[in-house]
């Protein structure tokens, strides 16, 4: 793992913090990526990332003792086998691609290009891109700072208005897109849930 900052700067005990942070940021926000769900989509949401997470919360001491690629890809397996749905797929898809680019000690270079690796993962199992209101309308954004050097402020503030603006775009993809119009003038659940983790990640390393 590495600090969007530069650096790794985790041993055993913040790796575990890290995990159990993420982790926690869904679990918490279930009820809230529910409704977002309900709204625009099958209305799972919540409760199948709160199940995954919930799958990683156990699973955490085995975890945090793991390399970055094994535990990017015991991540990844661990999402596709819990979450289930698009979601499972998408988010397992990520950190399984992420593992495979992730180098054991990554600088700021390697994990950045790492994580465009992983977006690219997405992109091509969803069959999307940014703009159709999908989890990439934050991911993307997050990509391009991080590769240009953005700092973990820069990096938390675009997640977070980047998955507030999915609010008014017409949804093109996944199970939004059937309701036309309809779609517009809710938070995109997938969005919201990348901004939440991202938001964990950025909240640790800056307390560096």
């Amino acid at each position: 793992m590495t600090s969007p900052g530069g650096g790794t700067g985790l041993d055993a005990g913040r790796t575990r913090k890290l995990i159990a942070d993420v982790a926690r940021s869904v679990i918490d926000a279930a009820d809230e990526l529910t409704a977002l769900d309900a709204a625009i989509g099958d209305g799972d949401h919540g409760e199948n990332m709160k199940r995954g997470f919930e799958a990683i919360l156990a699973d955490l001491d085995a975890l945090s003792a793991m390399p970055a690629p094994e535990l990017c890809r015991a991540i990844g397996a661990k999402l596709l086998s819990t979450v289930g749905g698009a979601s499972g797929a998408l988010y397992g898809s990520f950190f399984l691609a992420l593992a495979k680019s992730l180098p054991v000690e990554p600088s700021r270079a390697s994990a950045a290009a790492a994580f465009g690796d992983a977006v690219d993962a997405v992109r091509a199992r969803g069959k999307s891109d940014f703009g159709e209101k999908t989890m990439l309308d934050v991911l993307i954004p997050v990509q391009r700072i991080f590769a240009t050097g953005g700092d973990v402020v820069a990096i938390r503030q675009a997640a977070r208005k980047a998955a507030e603006a999915t609010i008014p775009i017409l949804a093109t993809r996944g199970r939004a897109s059937f309701l036309g119009e309809r779609s517009i003038g809710h938070m995109d659940p997938g969005a919201r849930s990348s901004a939440l983790m991202i938001d964990a990640i950025c909240a640790q390393f800056g307390e560096e």
